[in-house]
């Protein structure tokens, strides 16, 4: 099993896993982590997988609900079989609770599913939702349970960023050190949503000052103009962006140019740049290739397929 992320149609889920609290020798690493013996991971940082009950009916009705393509029926067999071919040692999912009574459920269900992570090679996120009033007890679980971070979808959630629900739980989960990665930019499935603009994200980052952020979709899906106009400011230095959705093996009328994409990392830096493909809405093997090829250093390239992600993941 692994955790999904509950959509805007009501009941569909994201299931992940998580946990890298034990230490391995060189031996298991070896066998765990197709890369290790060379000290670099391949490292997914943005993936999800659906129940096998609910995939089809999941998978189905945000592909049309968003008018895009799934590259994987969004069960876990298949996201691992997807991580072998692509030579993926981690893959990163992300639970979103649309309604603050899905917490409970989500997070006890990912933290059974974190046990096998070691085998499984996905590590999962927790799910909150900014309406939460008991949001600090539920981070401390998170937090005492050996998740690494959350994930926030402001559009799905219906909370802007920048309010005061939002503000307050990233606060708490920064001070406890947790990673929180937060959906950036437009929705393919909510044409003209504000939720998460790069301006509301601006100023989030400007009043909290989170020290583990990660922005999904290049710092704003649809807005990468915006993204690049504060990129050199001196409250985004801290920031992971992740690859995710960006840039497409085929040239997408809503994808990131290459060019575009390059000239970001180089002026944010490659290490502050987490590889993901955003599957199933993305080929693994694509969108590692496509990193591959973008001409970035062997060692920008390492960190920004894995590297950074161990660091930040403290794995």
């Amino acid at each position: 099993m692994a955790i999904n992320c509950i959509h805007h149609v009501k009941m569909v889920i994201i299931y992940v896993m998580t946990d890298m609290r034990l230490s391995l020798t060189q031996q298991q690493m070896t066998a765990v982590y197709p890369h290790s013996q060379g000290g670099f991971m391949i490292i997914d940082f943005h993936t999800h997988t659906f129940p096998d009950e609910l995939a089809d009916r999941a998978v189905g009705t945000l592909a049309h609900s968003g008018g895009i393509h799934n590259y994987l029926d969004g069960r876990v067999h298949s996201l691992t079989d997807s991580m072998k071919k692509a030579g993926i040692d981690y893959s990163v999912l992300l639970p979103v609770a649309t309604r603050p009574n899905q917490c409970d459920t989500i997070n006890t269900l990912a933290l059974k599913t974190n046990e096998t992570s070691k085998t499984t090679g996905l590590i999962s996120f927790g799910a909150i939702h900014p309406a939460c009033e008991n949001f600090r007890e539920i981070l401390n679980w998170l937090s005492n349970n050996g998740f690494k971070g959350i994930k926030l979808h402001p559009v799905f959630q219906k909370t802007n960023i920048d309010d005061i629900q939002s503000l307050r739980l990233i606060e708490y989960a920064s001070a406890l050190g947790l990673i929180i990665l937060i959906h950036a930019g437009c929705d393919v499935s909510f044409p003209g949503c504000d939720e998460s603009s790069v301006d509301r994200l601006a100023t989030m980052i400007q009043e909290v000052k989170p020290e583990k952020l990660v922005l999904a979709h290049m710092g704003g899906w649809g807005q990468w103009n915006d993204v690049s106009s504060i990129l050199e400011e001196d409250y985004m230095k801290n920031v992971y962006l992740d690859t995710s959705s960006c840039i497409k093996k085929l040239n997408h009328n809503a994808s990131l140019p290459i060019e575009k994409f390059k000239k970001m990392v180089n002026i944010h830096g490659a290490d502050h740049i987490l590889f993901g493909s955003d599957s199933p809405w993305d080929d693994q093997k694509d969108a590692v290739d496509l990193i591959k090829e973008c001409g970035f250093s062997e060692k920008d390239t390492d960190a920004i397929l894995g590297k950074n992600a161990v660091t930040l993941l403290n794995l």
